[in-house]
């Protein structure tokens, strides 16, 4: 006759099995005031008493009416199986002795679900913003060099992200992601400054601009939290889109920096300020254009497009949502002549400078 433990199991199927090993897992959280999620088929085993089963089952019955509810107003199942496993009489079973191992793994099992079923149970995040681009074929003022009361007729207007937007109109915030500001390179971290073999920055000839070094992910990550800040400052102003200067920075790295390195980078810089609810420029670089949505970048600002003919590049990526600025008479009637009316155009001079500066230029096509 065999030996009768304290606790003898009637037989040793899969099902009683594991029904024990819930049962221990249940008896320890239940200590723990920790809810536990479990279900329960509709079958009974040889002990009279319900057998749960990891492969399907139902709930026992809910209380009156839980009052956990998702963002679109119905009731969460997840939500709703935890409250009533926290708030309903749990059977007391008996305990009995298992071969190791599955108390283990059944503990688990029942681990897993009290510790992501609260997960489930998160409020959902707030949606990001709506992004919109500048209106099309908008009247537009690029007023980096300094800002001004922007001329009769003005839609769009381009200023400095030192500078408060134009009350009215759709305001793009410029801001300076890939090199620093002139003589400014010490602002950065040593190792943010791209250098040379001889440890000397790497300098961007024309506007005397040291490039930033986003070769790796660890720096890009750097620089993007500092562009990050200015766009927040951009975004609490009240702007509405960013503009990030030199993504094509890698193209004067001297081989140092490569596409792929720009991409992702202002990848990073999109993602934050979508996020802000700002849409985002690409800078000028043609040859990046067909990456745009990938990138994230909802319209162009192409400096110089008519005089070498690459306008078309980016309109064939974003369509009439490119902004062009010419710095010569000759380029602004070529300009529009092709695109008048369909794109924002204006000729500046090649400082931006304010009104009452002796360089100050400012037209547009006729019309505008």
């Amino acid at each position: 006759m065999r030996s009768r433990r304290r606790f003898d199991l009637p037989d040793r199927s899969p099902d009683v099995l594991l029904a024990t090993a819930i049962t221990t897992a249940t008896l320890t959280r239940i200590r723990m005031k920790v809810p536990i999620l479990y279900s329960f088929p509709p079958k009974e085993s040889g002990t009279g008493l319900p057998v749960p089963s990891l492969s399907g089952g139902y709930p026992p019955p809910a209380p009156r009416k839980a009052r956990l509810r998702n963002s679109r107003g119905s009731v969460d199942d997840a939500c709703v199986q935890t409250a009533t496993a926290a708030r309903t009489p749990r059977a007391r079973l008996p305990r009995a002795r298992l071969p190791r191992g599955v108390p283990s793994a059944a503990g688990a099992a029942v681990l897993a679900a009290v510790v992501l079923a609260p997960a489930a149970c998160a409020p959902p995040s707030a949606p990001a913003p709506a992004v919109v681009p500048p209106p099309a074929g908008a009247v537009f003022d690029y007023q980096l060099g300094g800002a001004y009361p922007p001329p009769a007729g003005t839609e769009v207007v381009a200023r400095d992200r030192a500078a408060e937007p134009a009350e009215g109109l759709y305001n793009i915030c410029y801001v300076n992601a890939f090199q620093a500001q002139p003589g400014k390179e010490d602002d950065w971290d040593h190792d943010l400054v791209l250098r040379d073999g001889d440890g000397r920055p790497v300098v961007d000839e024309d506007w005397d601009e040291a490039l930033l070094d986003i070769s790796t992910p660890g720096r890009r990550a750097r620089i993007a939290e500092r562009v990050d800040r200015w766009t927040a400052q951009c975004a609490d102003k009240g702007y509405d889109a960013v503009e990030p200067d030199n993504y094509d920075s890698y193209t004067r790295s001297g081989g140092r920096l490569t596409a792929a390195h720009a991409r992702a980078m202002i990848t990073l810089i999109s993602r934050y300020a979508h996020e802000r609810g700002l849409a985002v420029a690409q800078k000028n670089t043609p040859e990046l254009a067909a990456h745009r949505a990938d990138s994230g970048l909802d319209f162009a600002v192409a400096e110089e497009c008519a005089r070498y003919d690459e306008c078309d590049v980016y309109t064939e990526e974003f369509g009439d949502d490119v902004i062009v600025v010419e710095y010569t008479d000759a380029a602004l009637a070529d300009a529009c002549r092709r695109w008048g009316g369909t794109l924002s155009i204006v000729r500046r001079d090649l400082g931006v400078t304010a009104p009452g500066s002796g360089d100050h230029v400012r037209r547009t096509c006729p019309g505008d």
